[in-house]
């Protein structure tokens, strides 16, 4: 059984998908399964895919129409072996190629068999050029309770002990990820904070109709777990922080 089930869901991502592709297969540390979700890409994708396949020793592909991206990740989580999963999108990338290698150093002795290893997460460019690091910054105890402040963690440097991870929650359109990591947390014993940056995030630049899509339904599930009123006075004082930080300073 892989240490790591690596997941990656595709939908006609020519442009982004190699430098990810590249990133899995050039780990120093090898114990993984690579899993490509791919919704029938009509451009090069599957090409792309069938030219780099060789380079990764457990590599799996299934190439079929699905109704969106949460439906597709269930689909990989139900394929996955590993100890861990992790979610890498098209254009992402792993921080070095000695990621695999640290978490597994980190988790075989800080924390062992922890339920959630985490770390923190750099913004890149569709050249993968830095940008920054992304804004929010993992908390030292990472707890379902945390994500009241918003995802402190990526979705992408989130590694969960597959036997722990539930299904997508497919009512949810655009935060799915976001509800799935907190019901992760809601089942984990113990998390470990790597204190290193893990994943290359690719800045992808969602539509305003989508963000606020996503925003809203962010708030839903705050507000499920957290409760309507603390969500809604802990949103207002994000409306106030934001305000002075961008027009009176």
């Amino acid at each position: 059984m892989p240490t790591f089930s690596i997941i990656t869901v595709t939908y006609n991502a020519e442009e982004t998908l190699l430098r990810t592709l590249q990133s899995v297969a050039e780990q120093v540390f090898t114990d993984f399964e690579y899993i490509i979700i791919d919704g029938k890409s009509t451009d090069k994708t599957l090409e792309i895919i069938k030219n780099e396949e060789l380079k990764i020793k457990n590599f799996q592909l299934i190439s079929e129409k699905d109704s969106g991206l949460y439906e597709a990740m269930n689909k990989g989580l139900k394929l996955a072996k590993g100890d861990y999963v992790c979610f890498l999108n098209a254009g992402d990338t792993f921080y070095s190629k000695n990621t695999l290698q640290e978490i597994y150093t980190q988790s075989s002795y800080l924390i062992p068999h922890s339920s959630i290893i985490y770390g923190e997460t750099d913004i890149v460019d569709i050249d993968g050029n830095f940008i920054s690091h992304r804004r929010l910054k993992a908390p030292k105890k990472l707890t379902w309770k945390s994500f009241k402040s918003g995802m402190l963690v990526c979705h992408q440097a989130f590694f969960v002990r597959r036997e722990i991870a539930p299904m997508y929650d497919l009512q949810y359109r655009f935060s799915a990820d976001f509800d799935w990591c907190i019901r992760c947390l809601k089942a984990a014993k113990n998390t470990l904070n790597t204190n290193l940056i893990l994943i290359n995030y690719l800045n992808e630049g969602l539509t305003t109709t989508n963000h606020k899509a996503s925003l809203k339904e962010r708030f839903t599930i705050m507000a499920h777990y957290y409760g309507w009123l603390p969500t809604a006075l802990r949103h207002l004082w994000f409306a106030v922080r934001f305000y002075w930080a961008k027009v009176i300073k």
